[in-house]
């Protein structure tokens, strides 16, 4: 069961998950709050809906080596995994 972190905390569990990858405790709310009055949109749920030409350049952004080689699912894959 989530810990009670006030009423600050919109979503206990996603808090804790958060804490628990190593988020800080401002960013861990801000995600936290933001799903739970549903106004959380994450690009990485909506990939492949993107053309290969913006993942390319998504994952230029975020610097994924080998990018040039891959092709629409493996950049797909790539971008998700990054850390």
């Amino acid at each position: 069961m989530a810990r009670d972190h006030g009423s600050q905390i919109k979503d206990e569990k996603l808090y804790e998950d958060l804490r628990k990858q190593g988020n800080s405790k401002e960013k861990a709310a801000r995600i936290a709050n933001a799903r739970a009055n549903g106004s959380l949109q994450h690009r990485s749920t909506h990939l492949e809906d993107r053309s290969r030409q913006d993942l390319y350049e998504e994952a230029r952004k975020i610097g994924i080596e080998g990018r040039s080689r891959m092709n629409k699912a493996q950049l797909e894959h790539a971008i998700r995994d990054h850390k």
